[in-house]
């Protein structure tokens, strides 16, 4: 009778739980992660057990500040309780990391298993102190399971939208890098949203991500060192400024030409480039933050002085940042990153326009550090065929866009709406 008891106590535990917070997903294991629940209400969970409130920030030690893996390892906690706890919710959403190194150990790739199967990326950069600048530990995180963009320079877009991530989700991405970094006594400093997928598209839970890393209860990292990234859903920004958060925002441009951006980033065909840049501009003046805009440098493509007055005169005036980034080698496409000295033109043109802009360089080429090109790795090399199909497709609809016609093939499913 014993064991029959304690299976429907711990049966009732789990409903408790569930009834209390959201699942993480469709998983096979649907037990809410711990990382992604409010400390409100954990305490509820907590008074209908009739434990003391003190007990929260036990459990909120133990997920984010200790180097616990599990709850067996936090002895502070009733073995009951504990048992309770690993009943009701997961300790850690992600059931295995692989994580690959470069630039000397500046650069870690983690590729994170989640319980369906589902693979997700994250990418910690290191940036030693200097005499003028701060150490930096940033982290790239993703918000969705592949991407339904479909941005063709992308190779998360060649895996195509699997599903959104949990908050926990999400958030665990973060735990992990952050016990990397306590062995060396080091913390993150910065976090964006610039991994796999479209932020903007999963904003409930990306939202409440963003709300725990900044919480001091929880992880405790200040908004403005926060950075969600879009390729331009303008619903989602427009519903961001309506909220005034402080974290700095993020549009992937790539072209200021509504032809060019059509293929480049498939969701202009929904929302123009103007359109998106005006909801951009509106959030700058709501928040107070300057928006940075992403700008990935393809050869021939939209690296040529005309592409650069365009942008130019797009946002001259505006509260903005640009960031001019090579494109990183991707299987599926037949471009290449533009010339350093190219590259350098189109900043001098944004700059003599009086907007700040900065080229970046990329990190991590040698372990695919790219967003999805190491999840795409371990989906195995699409058909040869498939990659001679889209490469044809990306070179025709790239020559009608550099004759400046519109592309009207539909928006990718799921992001026009």
């Amino acid at each position: 009778m014993r064991s029959c008891d304690n299976a429907a106590t711990m049966t009732a535990e789990r409903r408790r739980a569930r009834a209390l917070l959201p699942v993480i997903g469709p998983g096979m294991d649907q037990r809410p992660g711990l990382s992604g629940v409010e400390p409100s209400a954990l305490e509820a969970w907590l008074a209908a057990r009739g434990e003391p409130g003190y007990r929260s920030r036990q459990i909120a030690d133990a997920v984010w500040r200790g180097d616990s893996t599990s709850l067996d390892d936090v002895r502070t906690l009733p073995t009951g309780l504990r048992a309770a706890l690993d009943e009701a919710f997961r300790f850690d959403t992600v059931d295995d990391t692989d994580v690959r190194a470069t630039d000397g150990g500046l650069t870690e790739k983690a590729l994170h298993r989640l319980p369906d199967g589902s693979l997700v990326e994250s990418v910690l950069m290191r940036f030693p102190g200097g005499t003028d600048r701060r150490e930096r530990h940033t982290l790239c995180i993703s918000s969705q399971a592949g991407c339904a963009v479909g941005c063709p320079f992308c190779a998360t877009g060649e895996l195509g939208f699997k599903r959104d991530l949990a908050a926990a989700e999400i958030l665990d991405q973060v735990r992990h890098a952050a016990r990397r970094l306590s062995e060396n006594r080091r913390r993150l400093t910065n976090i964006v949203f610039m991994g796999m997928g479209e932020p903007l598209l999963n904003l409930d839970a990306v939202l409440a991500a963003v709300e725990a890393l900044a919480d001091p209860r929880r992880f405790g990292l200040g908004a403005r060192h926060i950075t969600v990234s879009t390729s331009g859903v303008v619903p989602g920004i427009r519903r961001l400024s309506a909220m005034g958060p402080q974290f700095t925002l993020a549009v992937s441009l790539h072209a200021a030409r509504d032809s060019l951006r059509d293929v480049l980033v498939p969701l202009n065909r929904r929302w123009p480039v103007a359109e998106v840049v005006a909801a951009a501009r509106d959030h700058a003046r709501a928040t107070g933050r300057r928006i940075t805009y992403e700008v990935t440098m393809i050869e021939g493509i939209n690296d040529t002085e005309l592409d650069a007055r365009a942008m130019a005169d797009l946002l001259r005036g505006d509260l903005a940042h640009v960031n001019l980034i090579p494109m990183n080698p991707v299987a599926h496409t037949p471009w290449q990153a533009s010339a350093v000295d190219v590259i350098e033109r189109f900043a001098a043109t944004l700059r003599e326009a009086g907007i700040s802009t900065t080229i970046r360089r990329n990190r991590g080429q040698e372990i695919g550090a790219a967003c999805g090109q190491l999840a795409a790795e371990r989906a195995g090399e699409p058909a040869a065929r498939a990659v001679a199909r889209r490469r044809a497709i990306i070179v025709r609809d790239s020559a009608a866009a550099l004759r400046g016609e519109r592309n009207r093939r539909p928006v990718p499913a799921g992001v026009g709406e």
